[in-house]
């Protein structure tokens, strides 16, 4: 058979062909290794060395004319396989497609931009810091001296077996960075996400989000702690509340506070205050001196006050959550309701 009239037979074969299995078979017939083309290439050395290049042309020609035949034809094949499916769904081509969904903001992140915008309208300077921290700046540099229970094995994940590094327990080593790093007088906030080794349960997290907040200058007072708190609440809660001040015992600070403010939600008692009308927001004081010392900031010269606001519990208060385990679930029916 010449050429043109196994192009032609080519040609009528995968034509009528509606299969790609059977498709291969007629590829493997045509073209294959021991195919009708490979045995016209087997022929040309048998000719006078005049035919031989005319033939071969001839022969790669018909290979690459058959090449397209099958390639055209197993694309019909598919496209139209496709077409039934989408028949048999009941899909209809000329419709606007679905529109997508859109995607938004976890409650945590919502909060955290709603105080960083409060408190750069504030004049403090938004920082961030390692999550895998040094234990110097975790606990030494914020005077939890080696026999603090906070360096325990149960409550701090270490990442080391010499004890170096941990997954912070707290946004406070950003403190530090932030003295070594800055001449006061400064102000500055640091949010982000910290780890403890806790029993997970609906008041507890082995993860978590909080703020720190730092502010470094001369004469530092309780009066300015407690006007800053003010401010805080009045951002988050949108009007203003009564807080009050506890006695609480913080290595970093001296004297170091537990700020309490009256139950926003009610006015005798409710289960978000347990009945108290107060609910307790958030531990807080003027720096330690030694603090200060281990951030390069001579205490004689400057005082500054230093709170931690856990994030999680905020966003929970906010919205009458009430496990914090919802918050890192990943269940986005949960999560669009916000």
């Amino acid at each position: 058979m010449n050429p043109a009239d196994t192009l032609e037979e080519a040609r009528r074969r995968i034509g009528t062909c509606d299969d790609l299995d059977a498709l291969k078979e007629i590829e493997r017939e045509l073209v294959g290794r021991k195919g009708i083309v490979a045995s016209l290439l087997a022929e040309i050395p048998k000719l006078d060395p005049s035919e031989r290049k005319a033939r071969g042309q001839e022969a790669n020609a018909l290979k690459q004319a058959i090449l397209g035949l099958l390639k055209e034809r197993r694309e019909e094949i598919e496209a139209g396989r496709l077409d039934a499916a989408r028949r048999a769904e009941g899909f209809d081509p000329t419709l606007p497609p679905p529109r997508a969904r859109r995607g938004s903001l976890h409650p945590i992140t919502q909060v955290t931009r709603e105080l960083e915008d409060l408190f750069v309208s504030m004049g403090y300077e938004v920082l961030d810091g390692p999550e895998v921290e040094l234990d110097h700046y975790n606990f030494e540099a914020l005077n939890i001296t080696k026999d603090h229970p906070a360096r325990d094995a149960q409550d701090t994940f270490y990442c080391d077996e010499e004890g170096r590094l941990v997954l912070r327990t707290h946004t406070s080593p950003v403190q530090i960075r932030a003295m070594e790093k800055r001449e006061p007088p400064f102000r500055v906030i640091a949010p982000g996400r910290v780890f403890r080794q806790e029993t997970t349960d609906a008041s507890h997290d082995h993860t978590f989000y909080q703020m720190e907040g730092l502010v470094v200058g001369k004469d530092i007072s309780v009066a300015h702690l407690i006007g800053a708190m003010k401010t805080l609440l009045r951002g988050i809660f949108g009007r203003d509340l009564e807080v009050r001040l506890r006695p609480g015992h913080f290595p970093f600070v001296e004297p170091g506070f537990e700020l309490d403010a009256r139950c926003p939600f009610c006015p005798s008692g409710c289960s978000v205050c347990k009945q108290t009308t107060w609910i307790e927001l958030l531990p807080c004081g003027l720096v330690h001196p030694n603090v200060l010392r281990m951030g390069g900031i001579d205490p004689e010269v400057w005082s500054g006050f230093a709170f931690g606001l856990g994030l999680s519990r905020l966003v929970m208060l906010r919205h009458g959550i009430d496990d914090v385990r919802h918050l890192l679930d990943g269940d986005l029916r949960f999560l669009e309701q916000f």
